[in-house]
């Protein structure tokens, strides 16, 4: 996931920067307010973490220029200003959270990825499908040419995000921050191990084929010939 840093303390900035990288989001740092919105209007990002006191125009601007202009990108403002008075006015005009500074990276963390998780689309189908494949959310069952598949409660986790963004790229990060709720280690295997274990239970004795391994990116749910990637 992108994310747009707002944040003119240099320090600060790079600090956000690197650790957001290291939690597995691609992020973009800018240190002044006329970037930073030019930033937002023109590229597509899901998250902005947003200064109030910058050198050229206030986080307050920023914002009320965005909402004005139809932007709807998840906002967190990560300022020194602090009274009950300045938390109410961000979040009157659109902000998402408020985190005061000093601040712990720890909880900002937990509260980005709490915002992520609310754009994660709501399905209110009672069923998932894909080729012969159907998963029942209210029975918890799964079935493949009618033959029911038991899976674990992380892999049927793990399926049912696959389902509802099939035919999407999913990055290993994306994959551990929304199912397992974890930062993405490159050194652990655990992703490729639980969608190496979900292939073998619905795709190894089926055909289509329908877990795909994208190089460099992550996975796909689809049905295609594995020769179109």
């Amino acid at each position: 996931m992108k994310l747009l840093v707002v944040e003119d303390e240099t320090k600060t900035g790079e600090y956000l920067r690197q650790g957001l990288i290291e939690s597995g989001f691609i992020v973009d740092l800018t240190n002044n307010g006329l970037d930073g919105y030019h930033r937002a209007m023109t590229e597509e990002y899901d998250l902005i973490i947003l200064d109030v006191m910058l050198p050229d125009i206030s986080g307050w601007k920023i914002i009320q220029s965005l909402r004005d202009a139809g932007k709807e990108t998840q906002i967190i403002f990560l300022t020194a200003m602090g009274s009950v008075e300045d938390k109410v006015k961000g979040l009157n005009l659109g902000a998402d959270d408020y985190l005061v500074k000093p601040f712990s990276f720890a909880e900002l963390l937990a509260r980005i990825k709490s915002l992520l998780r609310r754009n994660v689309p709501q399905v209110s189908l009672h069923q998932l499908t894909i080729a012969d494949l159907v998963m029942d959310l209210p029975k918890r069952t799964v079935t493949r040419a009618g033959k029911r598949i038991e899976l674990t409660n992380k892999e049927f986790l793990l399926l049912e995000y696959f389902l509802r963004y099939q035919g999407e790229v999913l990055p290993r990060s994306l994959i551990a921050s929304q199912v397992w709720d974890m930062n993405f280690d490159s050194d652990t295997n655990v992703i490729d191990v639980a969608v190496r274990r979900l292939r073998n239970k619905i795709d190894t004795p089926f055909q289509p084929k329908l877990i795909h391994t994208i190089r460099g990116m992550g996975y796909k749910l689809d049905v295609f010939n594995e020769n179109e990637i």
